[in-house]
């Protein structure tokens, strides 16, 4: 295992590579500190139970420590603090955000654990004026309730990081600390490319990790709905005309409604280095949601529209076996499990998954698909040897963590993946 004061290598070149390195955030109080009142402004829809909760994170996290690095948000941010340059822009720059000025000598008076841990689970707003004795607000800087969703601030690209522009405020002090911790701790040695940045800042430009996939160092397929929009994809395309090597983007969009189609990984997520799990209604019906491949060659781009998601990365040389997302017989059940991140899963290496073991028909279609089934709780107490199996999906408990609207991919922000020969 890396310790935190070696130079890590980022490197991410596809969604499959054996994984060599990951964030994590492992949920605390900050999932406490939300009533049904506040849920939905926080982007739940219901309110955790943090012990349930957290028992089946520990799966997650307890799997992922047996194969690779893990890497926890909180002791990164930790160390960054102690840079007193970093720490003084940072929380300038998050009270300034969410207009909190008046905690801001507070804060700067914090030991860094203390600094950390109201970061990220707030602080309680005092009532010790007229104004804020009559405001509604209970924190002065709210709980960070998804934090434990890494993957969408942040997005390794080949060797480089995109900083990720919330659609939504309340997230943004996420999106901030992880551009300092990219940009400012020591084991890091990477350049980050920020949407935060004021050069860059464009009141309509919002993307999301959660819509971002690496397939392979040339090509990124990226959705556009409700929190990545097609202006922060000018951004990017933009930068890759910047560069030599050629770059392909597949964009694909999504509905703005139901909320669990936020991001693309919720309907489309690859699994190995030839097959994918998809919501067939939203990826393979014709005419209803538009495919675009840009390509961008010696700074000139060429824009076209694709028949479908699996078409076009056959035309660029990926040809995929789709696994459908609730199995084929019936749409309900289709729905149903979608719903509950049935789509949402995080390859460690190719053909080898982690998912959520409520999507009974998801699984079973994978093990139609030749995939073993192996239950997490298993591999926690050392009753297998995952280097013994090839194609399988490590099935974790989900029914409390599914409630937050994501699934493994969500909690999972990859930092260094082997390179795939295709």
């Amino acid at each position: 295992m890396k310790t935190q004061h070696n130079i890590f290598d980022v490197s991410v070149s596809s969604e499959i590579g054996v994984l060599e390195g990951v964030i994590l955030h492992t949920p605390g109080l900050e999932i406490e500190n939300m009533t049904p009142s506040n849920a939905e402004r926080a982007l739940y829809s219901d309110v955790l139970n943090l012990s349930v909760a957290s028992m089946e994170y520990d799966q997650l996290r307890i799997v992922l420590e047996s194969t690779t690095s893990v890497f926890q948000v909180k002791k990164l941010l930790e160390h960054v603090m102690h840079n007193s340059k970093v720490r003084s822009s940072l929380i300038e720059r998050i009270c300034r955000n969410e207009n909190a000025m008046e905690i801001l000598p507070e804060l700067e008076g914090m030991a860094e654990k203390d600094l950390t841990r109201c970061l990220l689970e707030g602080i309680l707003m005092k009532k010790d004026n007229l104004s804020r004795f009559l405001n509604n607000e209970r924190y002065s800087l709210r709980p960070l309730h998804n934090f434990f969703f890494t993957r969408d601030m942040s997005v390794v690209i080949n060797d480089w990081v995109l900083i990720s522009r919330m659609a939504n405020k309340i997230r943004t002090r996420e999106a901030l600390i992880m551009e300092a911790i990219f940009d400012y701790h020591p084991m890091f040695n990477v350049k980050t490319l920020s949407l935060q940045s004021a050069q860059l800042q464009l009141d309509q430009a919002h993307i999301e990790g959660g819509d971002v996939l690496v397939a392979r160092d040339d090509l990124l397929i990226i959705g556009i709905g409700s929190r990545t929009t097609p202006e922060a994809i000018d951004i990017l395309i933009d930068h890759f005309k910047t560069l030599k090597k050629p770059q392909n983007i597949l964009v694909q969009e999504l509905p703005y409604e139901p909320e669990s189609f936020i991001h693309l990984d919720m309907v489309f997520t690859l699994l190995d280095v030839d097959t994918c799990m998809i919501f067939e209604p939203v990826i393979m019906q014709p005419n209803r949601f538009k495919t675009v491949l840009i390509r961008i060659d010696n700074g000139k781009v060429n824009i076209e529209e694709e028949r479908n998601l699996l078409s076009a990365l056959d035309k660029l040389g990926m040809p995929m076996n789709p696994v459908n997302c609730g199995g084929s017989s019936d749409p309900w059940i289709q729905e149903r499990e979608q719903w509950h991140s049935g789509a949402n899963f995080f390859a460690m290496a190719p053909g080898k998954l982690i998912g959520y073991r409520r999507n009974i028909n998801t699984i079973e279609e994978l093990d139609r698909k030749g995939f073993a089934i192996i239950d997490a709780a298993d591999v926690v107490a050392r009753k297998i040897d995952l280097s013994k199996y090839g194609k399988c999906v490590i099935t974790i408990d989900g029914s409390e963590l599914a409630r937050g609207g994501g699934g493994c991919r969500c909690m999972t922000m990859p930092i260094r993946r082997q390179p795939l020969n295709w």
